[in-house]
């Protein structure tokens, strides 16, 4: 029994290292993708510098991400082979159908015209260029929704029959498993999830930028505007992005209610059925003893989320524990998701995305007068000038001693509200892999030992802890950098046409 307990822990360790690892790089890549393509569509439309430096700096910050984006992911494939093979075999039928149109439409879309997009500045028309990076973006969004279909299939089955002879799930409507309500409104949340963190990526950089023309440290007025509408830019989307999340939260919550009580009642810490059922804003409760120490909360507001009515009913945990335990067999604590994280989770996922939309909201409010550069030479002296913000510049007020540091400080606050948004949707649903469908105990390979399961959770702890040295280092590097304002966008239309002999001998050209 210990050993069996041992296996399936040391399984949900690994898988939950990977997933959390990568989904780090999917929101970037997703939101990233967009951005450039609309800083590319200003830069076709208007011809201005700025757009083109812009384009060219957080295109190059884009490809680095997606590059540990697809290697990360290729590992994250793995993992359902490696430990959770009795999963794949039940499930594989219906989960492998969103997988394989991912690798087929979405991956294909990516993988091709990132090429071109990459490859193809000085040898494609503007406009063809400019679609190029369009279509990795349509990519990324439909990559990132045949994925959560999958995984809402796993949070509320349909679509679907149990083999009478194999016992294996069968796929009979892949049209329910892809639009779903589960899968439609977490992938909108997730989508607006994503582009908040992209925007609040855009923001700290910015931010640097600005702060170093502040104080005198950065000179090349070029560079200053392109971060400037970069920045102005990042707050915008974060403004739209964080009232999107919240939003698609609020629904996404009140499906979950319907479909996964046990899940919303844990991230309460509802023990008993209530009506009207109170909000916890914080609890510290006994597990054991299936109710709460310490509690302070707000009448009848959960009640309100769960099913906009003030005095609706909410199941609580007691009861749900009852009635699975009921129907499936064994012991009640047996149903019982881990409450901690599941509660800390879902606190601290709102928590975190909800601080970078105040951010996004204090900064459209102080950067709203309109922006402009100054010069001022010094006479008689050999240094370069020196580029003035002055009174009336947009970023006046944003820029204190304090804001700036906030600015930098809010890339990281999504990435960690995505992180324990995950934890708190996997972690809610245990003891399932499968809801009501199989248990996460009987969904873990049965011919893999615990030897070796620690070996490959050390490996790939190891080699994703080096990746991510590398990943901080490439980015810190190139993000310090700033855009190469050297750089000129080109200055006639190139047309499509064959090679010529003159070309023969010409090496390919990689724009970054």
């Amino acid at each position: 029994m210990e050993l069996a307990v041992a296996h399936e822990t040391i399984a949900r360790w690994q898988f939950g290292v990977t997933t959390v690892y990568h989904f780090l790089f999917v929101p970037l890549t997703i939101s990233l993708a967009s951005i450039v393509a609309g800083l590319e569509t200003a830069w076709v439309r208007t011809g201005k510098d700025k757009y083109f430096h812009a384009t060219k700096f957080w295109g190059k910050l884009f490809l680095i991400n997606i590059a540990m984006g697809v290697v990360t992911g290729i590992m994250q494939e793995f993992q359902f082979g490696m430990n959770w093979s009795s999963y794949s075999r039940f499930v594989g039928d219906v989960f492998g159908g969103p997988l394989a149109m991912e690798a087929l439409i979405a991956f294909f879309f990516e993988s091709t015209f990132i090429g071109l997009w990459i490859f193809g500045w000085d040898r494609l028309p503007k406009k063809l260029h400019c679609a190029c990076i369009w279509l990795v973006a349509i990519g990324t969004l439909l990559s990132a929704y045949f994925i959560l279909a999958a995984n809402s299939f796993m949070q509320h089955p349909v679509g679907y029959k149990i083999d009478p002879v194999t016992g294996k799930a069968q796929l009979t409507d892949i049209g329910r498993v892809l639009f779903q309500n589960t899968a439609i409104v977490q992938a909108f949340h997730t989508l607006t999830a994503a582009f908040l963190t992209g925007a609040a990526f855009v923001i700290g950089i910015a931010s640097y930028h600005l702060w170093r023309a502040k104080r005198g440290k950065e000179t090349d007025r070029r560079r200053i505007t392109a971060m400037s509408t970069s920045l102005r830019l990042g707050l915008v989307i974060v403004a739209v992005a964080g009232l999107g999340t919240a939003i698609s939260g609020d629904r996404l919550a009140k499906v979950m209610f319907e479909q996964q009580p046990m899940k919303m009642a844990a991230a309460e810490a509802l023990w008993d059925t209530e009506a009207p059922a109170p909000f916890s804003v914080f609890s510290v409760g006994d597990v054991s003893k299936g109710r709460n120490d310490v509690e302070l909360e707000i009448p009848g507001l959960l009640s309100f989320l769960a099913k906009d009515n003030f005095t609706a009913e909410v199941p609580g945990i007691n009861d749900r524990a009852r009635e699975e335990a009921a129907e499936f067999g064994g012991r009640p604590e047996d149903y019982l998701p881990n409450i901690f994280l599941t509660y800390w989770g879902f606190r601290l996922m709102i928590g975190f995305g909800m601080t970078s939309f105040l951010v996004g909201l204090i900064g459209l409010w102080t950067t709203r007068r309109k922006f402009w550069l100054a010069h001022k030479y010094r006479t008689g002296e050999d240094e370069p000038p020196r580029l003035m913000l002055t009174k009336t510049m947009e970023m006046n007020v944003f820029f204190t001693r304090w804001s700036w540091r906030i600015g930098i400080l809010t890339m990281g606050f999504p990435l960690i509200a995505n992180s324990f948004g995950w934890i708190f949707t996997e972690m809610g649903r245990q003891p399932w892999v499968v809801f009501r469908l199989m248990r996460t105990a009987d969904g873990v390979s049965p011919n893999v030992g615990v030897g070796t399961q620690i070996g490959s959770l050390t490996t790939f702890t190891v080699l994703y802890a080096v990746l991510a040295v590398i990943e901080v280092r490439l980015l810190a590097k190139y993000a310090a950098a700033g855009p190469d304002t050297s750089e000129r966008p080109p200055t006639k239309e190139p047309t499509l046409r064959g090679p010529s002999d003159e070309d023969a001998d010409k090496p390919l050209t990689f724009a970054y």
